[in-house]
């Protein structure tokens, strides 16, 4: 093995070079007490493994300039990477600078970043990592992999992002926490520690840890306002079999949220007191419960250095006294005498995970209350969309979003949108996860076809919903592709599948019309969906991620949302969001149940979009009982507006 290089000192920038580059480079130098690292790997996540993290700890993006919700930045002494899916290579391609290299994860000659890595770096090299932003999983695996290369895993704290970040990093938000209601919740914070409780005395651990911020919200029957977006709140959870505590700023918990946790028996502690206590946990013995795809590795690092640290205290003391009080010699350094760390972690999945995933009678409702509010928002605003443009006005993206969401303020319960507003025209409709700008977006008048992906936040629940829609007269090739896209969308709802069934097992249904004109699209079909909470959650989806194995259970909540986007032209999908639902079957093989999808986002499907001739007898069928539904639904939130009722009964009228 060759001796380690001492990591390069920064090169200064070359003139117009990305200045954050060169001061990173620096920091990287001087990291670790001098001793530096030759890479540091930048992702998305905080210390709670957001997908949306706030906006003090969104390292990635401050760092490379692209601020989509999924990807990994890495920076080298000579080289600078960002990974990223198909959603984003489009608006990573604009937003990167010259100096950064996309790397296009998913395709076949794109390797894994710890591949990447092992490949490039030379041996003896040190990869940084902030041990707060990787989870169990994936800093072990990046370690193993390392090792194999003849390479060493460098976990350093502080980031050496925020120093290069400096004064200008944003301030922690500090949104006070407010109590979800019983009436939307369904079940109480004391039951559900009841649960957890039952589930933790089986594994035989004494301590679960909470860290993924919307199953602490969702735990706590609390919702805060750190995350934009997402009613989340920087905090963690700590379950024992006695108590269970809150780990948050305390200057958050108002008078009612501190009663509310009282009732529950839930005790509050400031947000930087975890560390300490789960050192100290696992110093007494205290077997931690750890979702090892969930929790930092900082976490596990800390506790199993604390409960060795106590194991070799306990060890020395008994050595000292040796056998009736005598004294002992000690044990050679390194020797078997030493005592090993106690068996202080089970890594399992988080029980907190499916419980919240699997949504309760009052979840559900207030989930198809949600809906009712906002398709009567969308029919008015949709109207009144359809009159502005064929007026002969001109709208800019911007515009267009401002104006829906401003009619989802006007509905009761409105809290903020769940995600930023996607209206992209033309080819901006195929940057999946566009974001319009002022003096960048694009105008949308008669000849545009739009694409608009939006939703809300409202008290009661969460909604996420995509039309597509043209203002004149669409191409037979557009009205083609968006009939490939809806005969997938139909394919999916209709669906039946046997219990245990993964979504991978069904995406394929998503695609097949798709498939048969040569075309696909680049990301999954399905993601479930909070109750009043993330717009995207876990642990189910529907991709080709064969991985993902959980099944689809019954009460689940999922989008259906195929798409195809041609790349500086259009882009087309179609969302609803549906409940699992057990299907009426004739029989039960095996005794299983099958289960299907029961839509609940109501709002017209473009009918001019249709290419008829595409169709089948049931794909008709589907559209004009969808459209049935949707009319009975929202027509009575609509009562004493003619022009919006006229608008929907046109929409909804049988194809």
């Amino acid at each position: 093995m060759s001796a380690v290089a001492p990591a390069a000192a920064a090169p200064a920038a070359p003139a117009g070079g990305d200045e954050k580059l060169a001061r990173m480079r620096a920091a990287m130098a001087q990291a670790d007490g001098g001793r530096g690292v030759h890479a540091f790997i930048v992702p998305s996540e905080d210390p709670h493994m957001s997908e949306y993290p706030p906006e003090c700890d969104a390292r990635r993006a401050y760092i490379s300039g692209f601020d989509g919700s999924a990807g990994t930045a890495v920076v080298c002494t000579d080289a600078a990477l960002l990974w990223t899916d198909g959603r984003y290579f489009l608006q990573a391609g604009a937003q990167l600078g010259s100096e950064w290299t996309l790397m296009r994860h998913g395709t076949p000659t794109c390797p894994e970043v710890h591949d990447w890595l092992a490949e490039h770096l030379h041996e003896g090299a040190r990869v940084g990592i902030d041990p707060f932003a990787h989870t169990i999983e994936a800093a072990e695996k990046l370690r193993r992999r390392l090792r194999a290369a003849s390479m060493s895993l460098v976990p350093l704290e502080p980031n050496p992002v925020d120093a290069v970040w400096g004064v200008e990093r944003p301030s922690p938000a500090d949104a006070p926490l407010r109590v979800h209601a019983m009436e939307w919740a369904g079940q109480s914070v004391a039951d559900k520690l009841a649960g957890l409780r039952q589930q933790l005395a089986e594994a035989g651990a004494g301590a679960l840890l909470v860290t993924m911020l919307d199953e602490v919200a969702w735990l706590f029957n609390l919702r805060g306002g750190d995350v934009p977006y997402n009613p989340v709140f920087v905090s963690y959870g700590v379950v024992t079999a006695e108590g269970a505590t809150l780990y948050v700023d305390l200057a958050k918990v108002t008078p009612e949220a501190a009663a509310h946790l009282a009732e529950a028996g839930v005790a509050t502690k400031e947000y930087s007191a975890l560390l300490g206590d789960v050192k100290a946990m696992a110093a007494a013995g205290t077997k931690l419960w750890m979702d090892p795809a969930r929790v930092s590795y900082a976490l596990k690092q800390a506790a199993l250095a604390a409960a060795a640290e106590a194991a070799n205290g306990s060890s020395s003391r008994k050595r000292a006294r040796g056998a009736n009080g005598a004294p002992a010699a000690a044990a050679p350094s390194g020797s078997e005498g030493e005592a090993a760390p106690a068996c202080v972690i089970l890594e399992k999945s988080s029980p907190v995970t499916l419980a919240k995933s699997v949504k309760n009678a009052a979840e559900l409702a207030g989930l198809r209350e949600a809906h009712l509010r906002d398709g009567a928002a969308l029919a008015r605003f949709l109207c009144w969309l359809d009159k502005t443009i064929a007026s002969g006005k001109t709208l800019t993206e911007v515009e267009i979003d401002e104006h829906l969401t401003a009619r989802r303020a006007a509905q009761p319960g409105f809290v903020e949108p769940s995600f930023p507003t996607i209206a992209g025209a033309g080819p901006n409709g195929a940057i999946i996860h566009y974001r319009a700008q002022p003096g960048t977006c694009r105008s949308v008048d008669a000849s545009s076809l739009l694409l608009l992906d939006s939703g809300a936040q409202y008290d009661c629940g969460t909604t996420d919903i995509t039309r597509t829609m043209h203002f004149g007269q669409p191409s037979e090739h557009q009205r083609a592709c968006f009939t490939r896209v809806l005969q997938g969308h139909i394919g999916l709802d209709t669906v039946v599948w046997p219990e245990g069934t993964p979504g991978c097992a069904i995406d394929v249904l998503a695609r097949v019309p798709l498939w048969s004109m040569g075309l696909n699209y680049r990301h999954g079909t399905g993601h479930g969906v909070g109750a009043a909470l993330n717009v995207h959650e876990g642990p189910q989806s529907i991709s080709s991620r064969f991985w993902n194995t959980q099944p689809l259970l019954e009460h689940m909540v999922c989008s259906n949302e195929p798409g195809y986007y041609e790349d500086g032209a259009f882009g087309i999908r179609i969302e609803n969001l549906f409940v699992v639902v057990e299907a009426n079957t004739e029989f039960r093989f095996g005794g299983q149940s099958f289960y299907g999808c029961d839509a609940i986002t109501l709002c017209p499907i473009q009918k001019k979009m249709i290419n008829k001739e595409l169709l089948s007898k049931k794909e008709f069928e589907w559209l004009n009982a969808y459209h049935a539904r949707v009319w009975a639904s929202i027509s009575p939130r609509l009562q004493g507006e003619e022009e919006e009722l006229a608008w929907l009964r046109e929409a909804t009228s049988p194809l």
